[in-house]
């Protein structure tokens, strides 16, 4: 059995990043629709999951390919905010982040040491914060 499988996906696109992230929001959907009992989920469901094999079984690599990467740019730039954030809230707590006045350049002093002199590190521009 595993050969016929085997043998029938061969020259087709298969699963990627784009068709498991479709079959995850497919799961969360049906969830949703059991609880709230609405046919309009049902059937969005099911096209999502119509997706996912015609996805998995297309033999038009080149395409199935561009949609791939498509997805995964704009999964990347969400990615990077999403990290961006996370950083900023865990250095939130021990640090202060303060913005150079004539350069704007951000500086990271750490908290509890209270007024200190800062010095630019890009302009050499020397100001007086609280820590």
């Amino acid at each position: 059995m595993k050969e016929k499988i085997r043998h029938f996906m061969a020259g087709r696109y298969g699963v990627d990043e784009l068709t498991r992230f479709i079959l995850l929001l497919d799961c969360l959907l049906m969830v949703f629709s059991l609880l709230l009992r609405n046919s309009v989920m049902n059937f969005i469901c099911i096209f999502l999951i119509l997706l996912c094999y015609l996805r998995m079984f297309s033999k038009n690599y080149s395409q199935r390919f561009k949609e791939n990467q498509m997805y995964l740019k704009y999964y990347d730039r969400f990615a990077n905010k999403y990290a961006s954030v996370k950083y900023a809230i865990q250095q939130h707590g021990i640090y202060h982040i303060y913005k150079c006045p004539s350069c704007k350049q951000k500086i990271r002093i750490p908290k509890g040491k209270g007024k200190i002199s800062i010095t630019c590190p890009k302009c050499n521009k020397q100001f007086i914060k609280h820590s």
